[in-house]
Order: C-alpha cells, then structure tokens, then sequence
C-alpha cells in the first residue's frame, strides 16, 4: 500500500511537472525584458514590460521539487560521539543576507527566548502569490525588512518606524516586488525583481541613486570594497559600483529555461574571491577585481534527474578551504581551491548550512535535524524533530532554522518555533508563532527576529 501511494503522489507530480513547464513555456515566450529603459521609463516599451511581468505574476506557478522515495531522507540515528561547541558569538549587527560575506553562520549568542517582546505588523500584505524568501537586517538595534508593495521600513527594536521609502511609481502598482538588500557604509543597497537597483541614506531614508537595468535580479546580494555582486534571472553575474550604481564588469553563463522563486546564492572569501550559484547548477569562482573566471563547474552530474529544472540550492558557506552548500537531495562539500568534490551526502536542508568546529548542522523540509562530520561529510545523528508536536500538527515542513547558544530553533510552515540541543540533537520544547515567516531567522543583539508573510515581525529574548 505505501509503495502504491508513493508511485501515485511521483506520478501527479510527474504529470504537474509538465503542467507547469507548458504554462512558464507559455509565459517566457510572451514575456521579453529590454536592457535598459531609463530610470522610470513610462514609456511604451516600459508599459508593455510591466504589464507583461503582472501577466506572469497572476499565473501562481508554485514549483515542485520531484522526489522519488529514495530521495527523501528520513533515518533517525542515535548520537555517540560527544559535540562539542565553540563560545557562543555575540552579534550586534547583520548587515547582509547570509550575516557575513562567507555565509558563515556559526553559534551566535542567545541566552533565551522566553520574552515575545516584539509582535508587530509592518507594511502590507497585497499579494497573494506564493512570495520568495526575502532579507530581515538589524543594524544599530534597527531593523530593516520590506513588503511585498516593495516599501522598504527601518524600525526600532520596539516596531516603530524611523522611516520607510517606495521608489515605485504608480505603473508598478500591480506588481508584486520582492526586495534583497544589504547595509554598507551607511546606506543601505536595494536590488528588485522588475530591474531596479538603487541606494537610500540609511539615517535619513533620502535615496541616493537608482538605475533601471530591465532585468529582475535573482539572487542574493553581496558587497565588498565599494562593490556590488547580484545575478540576475538570466544568470548574468554582474558587479556594480557602490557609488553610483555603474556596472563594474559582468559575466554571461548559461540561462536556464525555468525562472523560479529561488534566491541564488553568492558568497565572498577573505581573499576576495567571488563564489557563485546559478540556476543552471553551475559554479563559478570569480576574482572580484577583474571579474576574471578562475574555475567553473556544473554539479548538476551529482543531482537527481532533471535537476536543472526545478534547480535551487542554500546559501554557499566558505569554510577553510572548503564549499558547502545544499541542492536537490544532497549536501555536498567542494574543495574552493580548485573546485573538485571532497564529499556529498544523501541529505539535504531547507536553509544555510551551520558550520561549528568539526561538525555541520542543517534541517531538512521534513523534519530531520542532522549532524555531519564537517571532514568526512558522515552523518553524526539524526532525530525526527516533529514529533515533539502534537500528532495532528506533524503533517508540516520547517521553513528555516539557526543556531543560538548551541540550540536550533527551527519554524514550521504551521507557525511553530521547535528548540533543538545542538550537543544531544534531540527536541526539546516548542512555541506557537501561528504564522509562516518569509525570511530567513536571524540573531542580533540577543534577539531572535522572525519575519511572517502577513508582514508582521516577531522579536524573542
């Protein structure tokens, strides 16, 4: 009876599999994006693009990973060796998706979560199309998030609004804006999903330039030394100047025919190197100054079947010399010097992989903490940490987790907040949120931040 039901749900997922790619076959070939068309371009050309993008945007194409049965972890495994942690780090400031440059999350400091300190409602809440995860900062016990009418908020610790600033003139209205952005030098960098990027002063909300370069951005945003890095949904790699938003070099790779939801990840090592995913399942290692391709290698060769499709992926962390990151149903470690493969798992997690001393710590979708060997890639321990909830609430998927003070604290889809021992890997405790958060948890100033998709930010300590 299982395996009847298993060969059942891969056979409609077979079959809206090809639903799906007749309908984006459709919106692709009715949808063409110019280079540039002026800052706002209300023109012709600009009204047709926009009105275009809206068409594609009423289409709810929610895309599906295709799973066999083997392809979905779900082994629990008994800890024998002790995990040993380092000192929680206190962080006062995350600045940019992923906190860091190198997407190194590691055990950040976070006594408690005790105290619902913050539950507020920020912004609006417009669209109802399945929404892609977007950046939650803090800087100067501030927090920076947006809507989906793409205002951009600058709060308080305790909700309250410094200032907020939409760019978006009413011909954008209808679209739905999904945001990255990062704090640097005082402003703060903001890329869009129409074509946009621009600066605002980050004390006073004032812009400080915007361009329109026509094509949606598809990834997250990195900066160093006065220089921006995105891809865009082409899979251009581009590098823009911080001052006035020029491009600095740019990279054509191999654009893939599905356009999802997924963030592309990038990620910067300390000496300068640039580290790149596209939606082809490629990887690049760019140097940052020249924009000079030192390796590039498809992992597509590792993934399932038709990976390249429905491709997505974590962040990539840099760690020593070594790429870690998560796609399709595995994790896989690369080695940064020359691209080779040091190790891959049949194991994969539904955010950035924590790296701590010896050991990778990651959740996946359905519910299994895992412990790694950073080295071997061998798993440590495993624990089906759903089943602390109530049996008619296990039927979910975490959405994201981070580590604090050697505890995962992992939210569900159903709104609820599990706390994990990262030394014995086992469920502890559980809090009702009662809403799906949007964007990836982050720790700041010993506070846990959770953004909602009804726009509403939830503050814990």
């Amino acid at each position: 009876m299982i395996k009847q039901n298993l060969n059942s749900h891969f056979l409609a997922m077979t079959i809206k599999k090809k639903i799906v790619f007749f309908l984006i076959f459709i919106s692709l070939n009715n949808c063409s994006f110019d280079n540039k068309t002026g800052i706002w371009g209300e023109g012709a050309k600009e009204k047709r693009r926009i009105s275009e993008l809206e068409k594609k945007q009423k289409q709810i194409l929610d895309i599906e990973k295709i799973y066999s049965s083997e392809n979905i972890y779900s082994k629990e495994k008994s800890l024998t060796n002790k995990i040993i942690l380092s000192k929680p780090k206190n962080i006062s400031a995350w600045k940019m998706s992923g906190l860091n440059s190198q997407n190194f999350l590691g055990n950040i400091y976070l006594p408690r979560v005790n105290n619902t300190f913050l539950k507020k409602k920020i912004g609006k809440d417009k669209f109802s199309i399945h929404k892609a995860m977007t950046p939650l900062l803090a800087f100067n016990n501030n927090i920076a998030l947006s809507d989906d009418t793409g205002t951009i908020f600058y709060i308080n610790k305790r909700g309250k609004i410094k200032w907020k600033k939409n760019i978006y003139k009413k011909i954008y209205k209808r679209v739905y804006k999904n945001l990255v952005f990062s704090i640097y030098e005082n402003n703060i960098y903001v890329a869009d999903n129409i074509g946009f990027i621009y600066a605002i002063n980050l004390e006073s909300g004032k812009l400080v330039w915007i361009k329109n370069y026509g094509v949606p951005i598809k990834s997250n945003m990195k900066i160093i030394k006065n220089k921006i890095f995105l891809v865009d949904q082409d899979n251009k790699i581009l590098c823009f100047n911080t001052k006035d938003g020029s491009i600095i070099w740019n990279i054509l790779s191999i654009a893939s025919f599905i356009k999802s939801q997924n963030l592309l990840s990038i990620a910067i090592s300390r000496d300068g190197n640039v580290f790149v995913m596209t939606s082809s399942a490629d990887i690049f290692k760019i140097n940052s100054e020249s924009g000079n391709i030192i390796w590039s290698r498809n992992t597509s060769d590792s993934l399932y079947a038709n990976a390249t499709d429905f491709f997505s992926s974590s962040e990539i962390v840099l760690s020593d010399d070594q790429i870690i990151f998560s796609s399709g149903s595995k994790i896989f470690s690369y080695n940064a010097i020359n691209g080779s493969t040091n190790w891959e798992n049949e194991v994969n997690t539904v955010a950035t992989p924590i790296i701590d001393g010896e050991n990778i710590f990651i959740v996946t979708e359905n519910g299994y903490f895992v412990i790694l060997h950073k080295d071997t890639g061998k798993i440590i321990s495993s624990t089906n940490i759903l089943k602390i909830l109530k049996k008619k609430k296990q039927d979910t998927r975490i959405t994201g987790f981070i580590m604090g003070s050697g505890k995962i604290y992992s939210v569900t889809l159903n709104g609820n907040l599990i706390v994990s021992s990262a030394v014995s890997g086992k469920a502890e405790y559980f809090k009702k949120i009662g809403e799906k958060n949007i964007a990836p948890l982050i720790i700041s100033s010993e506070v846990l931040y959770i953004l909602t998709e009804n726009s509403r930010i939830f503050g814990y300590n």
